[in-house]
């Protein structure tokens, strides 16, 4: 295989979200300028799902809560048959990431996005987070993905969605005006969090005591709760929570006062050389390796010092370096990779009739093979290594999910294999979908073959 065929494989497949019909042609030009030209936030459309759609979706839903509250009461039968608002919106927001995702022309933009938003992940549940939750990767990390990384940290920590999840936005400073009139509520788990899987990593050098000063810092962070008198819906900071005086962080005195103190140990954080060393290692891991290249992260890193967090700089520094190009086929794809790469090599849309049900059935077939949408169940996220998702179980599912989709999507494989893998497809695999007994035995040979769920 030429040199330039392996580079298309592994931008549109290791970079990319699999090849659609045109991608392979497209990417063939320049592979390494074709993934460097998507460096660009992707857009979303605020019509679907926003902010004031969550408020008032919260506000439906509350309303209809007490209305049911008091028909019980009264002793009546509650209205059946009205859907939580909160449910509907978060349906929407996970249906339109979907459906972008299989049909983007930018699709290492979209890798990009999906792992800031595992980086920062949370897990729905309830109304409110159903509601706010799935905004977090569309407000805070969309708009500063390739951004220095300290604004999108702030973007990150000062949105409801994270605040609510890790519980910060009742934690009261024990010397606050609250905490003295109603006793303190200090809560550090969004302080933990910062420190050992958003910024330093676990063995980046902080103690308990780290942890608890970065708590007070950011204590009085909270959110809007719809009423009139507040003025804004989102984030709040509010001063009679927040616990007075400076903080000692990593070595580091913090006089400022109210909510600019917590945002300046932010970004000491976004610019320290553990953050750097951590997240850098992470995207190596996620792209290309379990057992990272100790020279490309070390790369990574220098650049990310010497720019401040530039996300845009580092990545480009980890595409331009040889071990990036590294032709072994090391990352085994997760659920939602292999599915979204299925569909978008089947050439799948999302107005088609005869593969509506595969769209509609996204968010269940990814549970079924345990990466649903906003379900990690852990601030950790799910995550990329191999064998968190090569267990028998795991490919059965996968084999039936194919078995599935070959049936009712009409495409040749041979065709599929020329655009989606071109000459890195095995002679093996060659072999074995051009002797299938049909179509749809060729197809599902080929989705299924080492080559096509490697990257």
């Amino acid at each position: 295989m030429q040199k330039q065929d392996l580079e298309v494989a592994i931008a549109v497949n290791r970079y990319g979200l699999g090849s659609r019909p045109g991608e392979w042609q497209a990417a063939k030009r320049d592979p390494k300028q074709w993934l460097l030209d998507q460096m660009v936030s992707p857009q979303f459309d605020p019509a679907v799902g926003n902010l004031d759609m969550a408020y008032d979706a919260l506000a439906v839903s509350r309303d209809m809560k007490k209305q049911k509250k008091q028909m019980l009461a009264q002793g009546m039968e509650a209205e059946k048959g009205k859907n939580d608002p909160t449910k509907g919106l978060q349906r929407n927001l996970i249906r339109d990431g979907f459906e972008r995702s299989l049909m983007t022309e930018q699709p290492f933009s979209m890798r990009m996005f999906d792992f800031f938003s595992n980086h920062f992940s949370i897990t729905t549940g309830g109304n409110v987070l159903g509601a706010v939750g799935p905004l977090l990767e569309r407000e805070a990390i969309a708009p500063n993905l390739f951004g220095r990384f300290e604004h999108m940290l702030l973007a990150v920590e000062q949105h409801p969605a994270m605040l609510v999840y890790l519980n910060n936005e009742k934690s009261i400073g024990p010397h606050s005006r609250m905490g003295k009139k109603k006793g303190g509520g200090l809560n550090e788990n969004l302080a933990r969090e910062i420190l050992e899987l958003h910024t330093l990593g676990v063995d980046g050098g902080y103690d308990l005591d780290d942890i608890q000063q970065l708590a007070m810092a950011i204590s009085g962070w909270s959110v809007s709760r719809g009423r009139d008198k507040e003025p804004q819906q989102g984030f709040i900071f509010r001063q009679y929570g927040h616990e007075p005086g400076k903080r000692e962080i990593l070595g580091t005195s913090y006089s400022q006062q109210g909510v600019k103190q917590g945002q300046a140990v932010l970004r000491d954080l976004a610019k320290h050389p553990s953050t750097a060393r951590f997240i850098s290692q992470k995207m190596v891991r996620y792209f290309i390796s379990d057992e990272p290249s100790s020279d490309l992260v070390d790369a990574m890193e220098n650049t990310w010092m010497q720019t401040g967090g530039n996300i845009k700089a580092v990545t480009t520094t980890m595409l331009g370096h040889e071990d990036a190009w590294a032709p072994t086929l090391e990352k085994f794809k997760t659920p939602r990779e292999f599915v979204i790469s299925c569909l978008r090599a089947c050439d799948v849309t999302p107005g088609s009739r005869k593969t509506a049900r595969f769209n509609k059935q996204f968010v269940g077939t990814l549970s079924a093979m345990g990466q649903a949408p906003f379900k990690a169940g852990s601030p950790a996220g799910y995550s990329s290594d191999n064998e968190s998702w090569t267990g028998a179980d795991a490919l059965m599912k996968r084999i039936d999910w194919v078995s599935q989709l070959t049936d009712r999507v009409k495409r040749d494989p041979i065709k599929v294999a020329q655009q989606t893998l071109g000459d890195s497809l095995s002679e093996t695999t060659r072999l074995a979908v051009s002797r299938a007994e049909s179509r749809q035995q060729g197809l599902a040979l080929l989705l299924l073959s080492p080559e096509f769920q490697r990257r």
